[in-house]
């Protein structure tokens, strides 16, 4: 991957090409931004130019034996770190054990966010974390030569995952790596990361996407019509990971919609029998589904209450939504919005919980009833 395959961010490309050309290129950089900016992509083009024998003022050469290594993520010399799951309580995971569906995932596409790697890895109804036996790895493999006799460069996806015993450890080598080291570390929530670490790298901020940006690289790399590029990039909000994500899973977003109609609706109408075979479907979903489901719904309801200011700049609906919305945002105001936006948020975490989703959905329904009430 080479600083061309990305999409927009010239600006951050133009600044880590310049620390390497002007030999200022600190041992840690973190870069920090929204979900879907291309903060991993970056970093993936970085390490592949702090790698190549033959580096540009674009970035890595492209063919050189080191480019052509790294292009299939198998260089000797650059290493990975992210979060995973244990299978077994008796289990010591590392990255390395999963780093065939990793290099699979970023070959496919380096825009993904935990949801897809959750389910490249199957681990949906997991917790994913960096484990302290992977700074013992890590320690392991830096204290070794460099293959290629050149740099060594190690990429850490997520360290707001890391348990705070392996950032403690990991601290230590990231403060004083062994030389031609250097580490890229790739955040969405930095702040969450250890301090002592946040105070020993140099953060590079990735901004949001411009919706144009977005929409020229649906149309280009996708071939999708303008009209629909513009919209998906709208709705997108800066993410082309999302953009890519609503494409993929179009007829998810339209049964989850669907489904919100129907809620509503039935609710509003008080049909009873309807909700109750409403619940009884939509607890054949899957947890994971449900989950996102509820957080659609979340999504739908913060459109519908901000539909009423009249300020179209400021929704994001597609627009089978927005034809929805001109009848229903009238029921959403400062009366209701709240109530409706707990009680989906409740039910969202007794899923996770493993409450019996018929019961959770079957009250979530009634609970509608008294809520779409107007004041």
């Amino acid at each position: 991957m080479t600083f061309s395959d990305i999409i927009g961010q010239d600006e951050v490309k133009e600044h880590l090409v310049r620390l390497a050309k002007e030999n200022k290129l600190p041992h840690a950089i973190m870069l920090c931004g929204p979900k879907g900016a291309g903060k991993l992509p970056l970093a993936l083009a970085f390490a592949q130019m702090l790698l190549c024998q033959h580096p540009t003022e674009q970035g890595a050469c492209g063919s050189c034996p080191d480019c052509r290594m790294t292009a299939l993520w198998a260089h000797p010399d650059l290493h990975f770190s992210f979060p995973v799951y244990k299978a077994k309580s008796s289990d010591h995971p590392v990255s390395d054990d999963y780093l065939q569906q990793w290099r699979e995932q970023i070959t496919r596409s380096p825009y993904f966010d935990t949801e897809d790697w959750l389910e490249d890895i199957k681990a949906e109804n997991q917790q994913i974390v960096i484990y302290v036996q992977e700074s013992d790895n890590l320690q392991r493999k830096l204290a070794l030569k460099s293959s290629q006799g050149g740099r060594k460069v190690v990429v850490i996806w997520l360290p707001e995952r890391m348990m705070e015993q392996t950032a403690n450890k990991l601290l230590k080598l990231i403060e004083e790596p062994p030389l031609g080291t250097h580490f890229l570390l790739v955040s969405q929530e930095p702040d969450l990361v250890l301090g002592t670490i946040q105070s020993r790298v140099q953060r590079v901020n990735v901004p949001p996407l411009p919706e144009d940006t977005i929409s020229r690289a649906l149309q280009e790399r996708h071939g999708m019509p303008p009209e629909e590029a513009q919209l998906l990039a709208h709705i997108a909000r800066g993410s082309y990971t999302e953009a890519l994500k609503r494409m993929r899973y179009d007829s998810e977003q339209k049964q989850f919609f669907d489904l919100f109609t129907q809620l509503m609706r039935h609710s509003y109408a008080r049909r009873i029998k309807e909700m109750h075979l409403w619940s009884l479907a939509v607890s054949e979903l899957g947890r994971e589904r449900q989950k996102r489901m509820l957080e659609y719904f979340q999504n739908q309801l913060r459109e519908n209450f901000i539909y009423n200011f009249h300020q179209p700049q400021m929704n994001f609906l597609g627009r089978e939504e927005e034809n929805f919305s001109t009848r229903f945002a009238p029921f959403i105001g400062p009366h209701n919005v709240v109530g409706i936006m707990d009680e989906l948020s409740d039910a969202q975490r007794d899923i996770a919980q493993n409450v019996s989703p018929r019961m959770v959905f079957f009250d979530l329904a009634l609970k509608m009833i008294v809520l779409l009430k107007t004041p």
